[in-house]
């Protein structure tokens, strides 16, 4: 029986003691990782070589008694973490430098920088002895805090490796990491139909079958008080406990928007994972999508990326398996009952009308079921971690070739 690591995070109820007592773990991370960044660079630039994170943890401790005997306050996990996530961070950054030189990466690098307290208190990372009860928690040091959602953290089934506790717009959240059975193990395989999904702006989603999943707009709807909310803090003195109280309650409508967005896409992901058998999306490329300036905010407001990232992981869980098109494949454009192309679609055309069988179909729909039509398209399956796929216990995720065709053509992949 295989093993996956999980991660449950729910809001925590505190109090004015423990809250104090979670900003100041927050503080002791952030500043351990800026002393272990600024001890880096010093060492580099003296030696040529970087300090560990043990070599870095053991420096600090010999500083304690002396330079900060505040860090006695904490666990002593806080600035043990932060400077393994420190490492972490380098290794990270010199991984897309060779794969820069390499010709396989075009992103930013990502080079480590100082952690700043105006940027957000941050989080901090505790292990050892962990124990989870039905409406609480109990953390080192922290002693046992409440939660606000009762029975979700999981007290049996599973070896809890950590506890992570950060904050935003105000608000506390731990993330317990558990090692457990995989989820698949427990539910039936779906047996559903094949669905073809075509995201969009207009409408979220676009179901082969005929199903549109509406657009919220989470962002666009609170747009005039986010306006309204940021003038605010504009007016305030820098400095100022007003500018402080505006700026958080910006930061609380955020927060709004953010747990709108997750909400919406976590229910269409479980929806799809668990009642289809085969899922077929679109490769799309949304760093490029994000350039356009028209466009760029009603996309982001969607989460094309973390509407994928969710699919995927959620169907190795149940067993569905991930079709992904190629993005050049002209799915918009196609008949998807003939196969016909019309070249000269262009994208304020929401209607697909054939010019060889006379169908007219939405644009949207006519792409969701050009997309279902390429689920039997590949041989080459691979699971959503890129390993080979092993039982239904884990997601199969394809990554569709790319067909190059000729106008007026009969496409090979569409029936």
């Amino acid at each position: 029986m295989s093993t996956v690591q999980r991660a449950y995070k729910t809001e925590l109820d505190l109090n004015d003691t423990q809250t104090t007592a979670c900003r100041k773990h927050a503080g002791a991370a952030r500043w351990a990782y800026n002393w272990g960044l600024r001890r880096k660079q010093e060492t580099y630039q003296a030696t040529g070589a970087s300090p560990s994170a043990i070599e870095l943890h053991r420096a600090l401790n010999a500083l304690k008694p002396t330079a900060v005997p505040w860090m006695y306050e904490v666990s002593k996990c806080a600035p043990q973490e932060a400077l393994r996530n420190l490492d972490r961070a380098f290794a990270g950054f010199f991984r897309r430098v060779k794969l820069q030189q390499a010709g396989q990466y075009r992103g930013r690098l990502g080079y480590p920088r100082f952690k700043s307290k105006k940027r957000g208190l941050g989080s901090f990372r505790l292990t050892g002895t962990i124990v989870v009860f039905p409406a609480a928690i109990q953390l080192p040091r922290l002693g046992r805090l409440r939660l606000k959602e009762r029975d979700y953290l999981p007290m049996s089934g599973g070896k809890i490796l950590s506890a992570t506790v950060s904050e935003h717009a105000g608000h506390w959240y731990v993330s317990v990491q558990v090692e457990q059975d995989h989820p698949a193990q427990m539910v039936p395989a779906p047996t559903g139909p094949v669905v073809g999904v075509d995201l969009g702006v207009k409408h979220l989603a676009t179901l082969s079958d005929g199903t549109i999943i509406p657009n919220p707009k989470p962002l666009k709807r609170r747009q005039r008080t986010i306006r309204r909310l940021q003038r605010a803090v504009s007016r305030k003195r820098k400095g100022s406990n007003n500018r402080r109280k505006a700026a958080r309650r910006l930061g609380n409508e955020y927060w709004k928007v953010g747990n709108q967005r997750a909400d919406m896409l976590h229910q269409l992901t479980s929806r799809l994972a668990k009642t289809k058998a085969v899922v077929v999306i679109e490769d799309l490329n949304v760093s490029g999508l994000l350039k356009n300036h028209h466009l760029a905010q009603a996309i982001a407001d969607v989460g094309f990326a973390e509407f994928r990232r969710q699919l995927e992981y959620k169907a190795a869980w149940y067993g569905c398996r991930v079709v992904v098109a190629s993005r050049w494949e002209p799915t918009s454009k196609t008949c998807s009952r003939c196969g016909w192309r019309d070249e000269r679609l262009t994208l304020a055309d929401r209607t697909f009308r054939c010019q060889v069988c006379g169908l007219i179909l939405d644009r949207d729909l006519n792409a969701a079921q050009n997309l279902a039509h390429l689920a039997g398209s590949s041989s080459d399956r691979q699971n959503a971690c890129g390993a080979g796929s092993a039982g239904r216990s884990q997601a199969t995720l394809v990554q569709l070739p790319v067909v190059k065709q000729e106008p007026d053509t009969l496409s090979p992949q569409v029936g």
